[in-house]
């Protein structure tokens, strides 16, 4: 019976929180004026911030990304759905991919210009390497096409590829499987990482580029 009347208190304390105008305090729950609320302390970087308007901000003090130093912000509506700030014009993380053991595997960072995307590539992370192999023969295996979406209603050509394709040349640009299906009969759509064809195009053109000198030299 304690543990029911604890919980009716906690929604009757919420339920305050989200409607009042002045500036109660509830379980670390605090309601600010025009219906949004905060978990954590008004005006606090580290506080949790749920907008009357259905925005959710991490460390936002104002309750938008806008003018903040550093915040992520939820949305809905018009709005970016995901807005991530960060002040200053230094690299600057924003999003880090990691394994469960705590190694960085990747992220998104900005330097108050522009953004990159990283993936993993320290030499202290790789074997085997081989500057040797063969780049004109597999590249001229792909095959770049031209195509357009079906659920484009305008039927926008674009230029690209198809993945099952790419995917016996550069198998570790696709991800998924040809014509996969779940158990209920569903399409599983298989992906590709274009970045991923870099490697195979930079060292064709190095691969020609020594064929030329040795023409011009003969």
């Amino acid at each position: 019976m304690d543990s029911e009347l604890a919980d009716v208190a906690a929604v009757k304390g919420i339920n305050q929180a989200l409607t009042t105008t002045s500036t109660p305090t509830f379980g670390g729950i605090t309601g600010i004026e025009g219906g949004n609320f905060t978990i954590g302390s008004a005006g606090d970087n580290d506080a949790l911030i749920i907008t009357s308007g259905g925005k959710v901000v991490t460390d936002g003090v104002t309750g938008t990304a806008d003018g903040t130093t550093s915040c992520l912000q939820f949305a809905s509506g018009d709005d970016w759905k995901i807005t991530s700030v960060r002040s200053g014009t230094g690299s600057r993380g924003h999003i880090n991919f990691q394994q469960n053991s705590g190694d960085s595997i990747g992220g998104i960072t900005t330097n108050g210009s522009s953004t990159s995307y990283g993936t993993s590539s320290d030499y202290r992370l790789k074997e085997n390497v081989d500057y040797t192999w063969d780049a004109t023969t597999r590249l001229k295996q792909l095959k770049p096409c031209r195509f357009n979406f079906i659920a484009d209603a305008s039927n926008t050509l674009v230029d690209g590829f198809l993945a099952h394709e790419v995917q016996t040349v550069v198998p570790e640009a696709i991800t998924g499987t040809h014509n996969e299906v779940d158990d209920d009969g569903n399409a599983v759509m298989q992906n590709i990482d274009q970045s991923k064809l870099a490697p195979i195009l930079v060292k064709t053109v190095l691969e020609l580029e020594a064929r030329i000198t040795v023409l011009e030299g003969a």
